[in-house]
């Protein structure tokens, strides 16, 4: 397994959409312009726009997500530019495959093997920024460490996609992790349902959903974020093991591969590989460790540099 950092600029300033007629909705589909199943869908989805409440419940079936090819119903926008699209997300109904997925998808087109980038939220709780780069390519996936956030936003800057959540009334922050990705204009932004079960039909009620896109660029100062990843050589999927906007640096497996330990703010930290919250090792009176340090053979020791 490999070992990613990461370097993150803050986003320019965003004109907030909501359901604005700049965007052409119409009274059926809300902030969208229309909707389709993708793929290999046997029981056809449709939407329900509820705008009173500004919620919209999209059903879809198909078989999956993933791979090459994509079965899902999609309520879509065309756009140009960057874009980000957010929105709570809430399944109708307890149970269903544990891979079923609701989504926040940038989309090439409408084809089944169309590149995208999604941020998806399955039946389990897994919370996924997905991608294919290319037509017709494989899927990859950057897992979150984070599972069942309530609120879901993609956003496409420039040639790259990145994914923030939520829980609650709380703010949104950078689920951590980023991938470059073209898309010709127009793409296609929405909402989408994946039953992951060709003769399943799910319900995800999106509401509180934004449709941005970017102001004119303003001047802003560069801060750095921290991600920690671990990347399997096999897949090269990637799953964020913490996110942090303090500076980390210097990460060392544990010898028994069940540990992650890192530099942060003079300290020496250790993580759960299966994720969790760092907690500071005791080294007495070095309180100023820089970035190098080493395991002993048998694991018993550390080796910090003060």
């Amino acid at each position: 397994m490999t070992l990613k950092f990461f370097v993150c600029l803050p986003l320019a300033a965003i004109l907030l959409a909501g359901v604005s007629s700049s965007f052409g909705q119409s009274s059926s589909l809300g902030l969208f312009s229309g909707q389709i199943d993708i793929g290999q869908v046997r029981r056809a989805g449709s939407l329900e726009f509820d705008s009173a409440k500004g919620s919209y419940q999209v059903s879809g079936g198909g078989a999956n997500m993933w791979f090459t090819n994509d079965d899902f119903h999609f309520v879509w926008k065309k756009m140009s530019g960057d874009a980000a699209l957010t929105a709570t997300i809430r399944w109708k109904t307890e149970g269903g495959n544990a891979h079923r997925k609701a989504c926040l998808i940038v989309r090439q087109n409408l084809n089944p093997d169309s590149p995208y980038a999604d941020a998806a939220l399955h039946g389990n709780g897994l919370t996924s920024l997905q991608y294919r780069e290319t037509q017709g390519g494989p899927t990859r996936e950057i897992q979150s460490a984070v599972s069942g956030p309530s609120r879901l936003r993609i956003e496409k800057r420039g040639d790259y996609a990145s994914m923030s959540i939520a829980w609650g009334n709380e703010e949104l922050h950078p689920a951590g992790g980023s991938f470059p990705i073209h898309f010709e204009e127009p793409y296609y932004v929405g909402i989408g349902v994946c039953a992951h079960d060709s003769n399943a039909m799910e319900q995800v009620v999106f509401s509180d959903v934004q449709l941005e896109s970017p102001a004119s660029p303003q001047p802003a100062v560069p801060k750095i974020c921290s991600t920690l990843e671990t990347v399997p050589i096999a897949s090269m999927d990637r799953r964020v093991l913490y996110h942090t906007t303090d500076h980390i640096e210097a990460p060392n497996w544990s010898r028994d591969g069940l540990y992650l330990l890192f530099n942060s703010k003079g300290l020496i930290y250790r993580i759960p590989v299966s994720g969790g919250t760092p907690q500071a090792l005791d080294t007495g009176s070095a309180i100023h460790c820089n970035n190098d340090h080493g395991i002993s053979p048998d694991g018993r020791q550390l080796a910090i540099s003060d």
